[in-house]
């Protein structure tokens, strides 16, 4: 499923993104539900909102090695909103590619998490590893995201794969879960959470097209528990849980660079306008890692953005669990995640905007969507007229 076909779903579409959706029966058996406190939506506790362009290819991301003039050119990019929980994976093969050489100087273009990840990678091989960027966290696409084990999340068009990309896609979806889970804790903002998909119809089984023909193995499918009325603290009449990991770009890409530069590495603010000004790099191994970037550098024309935009919300420790969907006749598909830097409140997918302001339109719709859901969840009556404090 890619993620516009997914957002045409509906909330408990969004509870397969890549992990299967594979129910297992209902939850009776764990009556009385868990207590939740509700989130506190108003909007006096908007913080802000931000926009982030996500490099979708119809037919998938990019990972080759191709030479380039006296150079060995390794393209890591277009992980569409996949790039947080894919790129330990695409960055380890990226750098089992550069093993091919007998040199052990690499430049690594871009500096979001697909370039520090690559870095990593490298300088576990025993490579030298000075990233060029103009842009650094926490000024980087993926500082703009809202970062969990979304390992299919806009990354591919179903009628576009092939079968050599699934298995690059395994592959690395494999090496990155792992990696994921042993940095789990504080020190890299990796947790683990309880999400829960919303629906007022029951949840169903995968379709049969995606049984037959799954993006991801069994094993990277976590299982889901349905919950049905009474089961569950949401005003909907269904609920699917799951657990899953949660990311905080704030807290994971700093401390990738600190990784980076603790292992020896470089960054140099640098911009390329075209391949010729790679050419000047004294390292005869470059990986571009540039996402979006290459639609300009490489001509890479299939690159569209998926434009996602979060508003975030006061902090509220006391809400530990992410929510999908929201109330019918509310405004379309929602969601939440809390962090520590504030609540992410999102729910937009644009193909092919490359704007980068914030629409005032969907940050409307957004939290007061949420405001109704969690009203209802509190038992609150009418919520009266909606005031923005913009």
């Amino acid at each position: 499923m890619d993620r516009r076909t997914l957002l045409k779903t509906g909330g408990m579409g969004i509870l397969g993104l890549g992990l299967g959706g594979c129910f297992r029966g209902s939850a009776s058996s764990l009556s009385p539900y868990k207590l939740l406190p509700p989130l506190n939506v108003a909007w006096n506790r908007v913080i802000h909102t931000t926009v982030g362009l996500r490099p979708h290819r119809p037919s998938g991301f990019v990972l080759r090695a191709e030479r380039f003039g006296d150079k060995t050119l390794i393209h890591n990019y277009g992980h569409g909103g996949s790039g947080m929980s894919l790129s330990w994976g695409t960055g380890s093969m990226a750098a089992d590619l550069a093993l091919e050489s007998e040199l052990r100087e690499v430049a690594v273009i871009g500096c979001g998490v697909a370039g520090l990840t690559t870095a990593r990678q490298l300088q576990r091989r025993g490579f030298s590893v000075t990233i060029y960027a103009l842009s650094v966290p926490p000024d980087t696409t993926s500082n703009m995201s809202l970062a969990a084990w979304t390992p299919t999340s806009g990354l591919v068009d179903r009628e576009r794969r092939t079968a050599a990309w699934d298995l690059q896609l395994r592959q690395a979806a494999r090496i990155a879960y792992r990696q994921l889970q042993l940095l789990s804790g504080p020190e890299y903002g990796i947790s683990w959470i309880d999400s829960y998909a919303l629906s007022d119809s029951a949840p169903r089984e995968r379709s049969t097209q995606e049984d037959q023909d799954p993006l991801l193995p069994s094993d990277l499918r976590l299982p889901t528990v349905a919950l049905g009325p009474g089961e569950h603290p949401f005003p909907t009449r269904y609920a699917s849980q799951r657990v899953t990991l949660r990311i905080e770009p704030s807290i994971y890409l700093d401390a990738l660079v600190r990784d980076v530069m603790r292992f020896g590495g470089r960054i140099v603010i640098r911009k390329f306008d075209t391949p010729r000004d790679l050419m000047t790099l004294d390292e005869s191994i470059i990986i571009n890692c540039t996402g979006l970037g290459s639609h300009d550098l490489f001509g890479d024309t299939e690159l569209v953005p998926l434009k996602g935009q979060l508003t975030l919300l006061v902090p509220q420790p006391e809400v530990n669990y992410a929510t999908f969907g929201g109330l019918q006749g509310t405004g379309g598909f929602i969601h939440m995640q809390p962090r520590s830097d504030g609540i992410a409140l999102g729910g937009t997918s644009e193909e092919g905007n490359w704007s980068l302001e914030p629409d005032e339109n969907a940050r409307q719709r957004i939290v007061e969507a949420h405001r109704a859901l969690f009203a209802a969840m509190r038992g609150s009556p009418s919520l009266g007229p909606a005031i923005s404090l913009s």
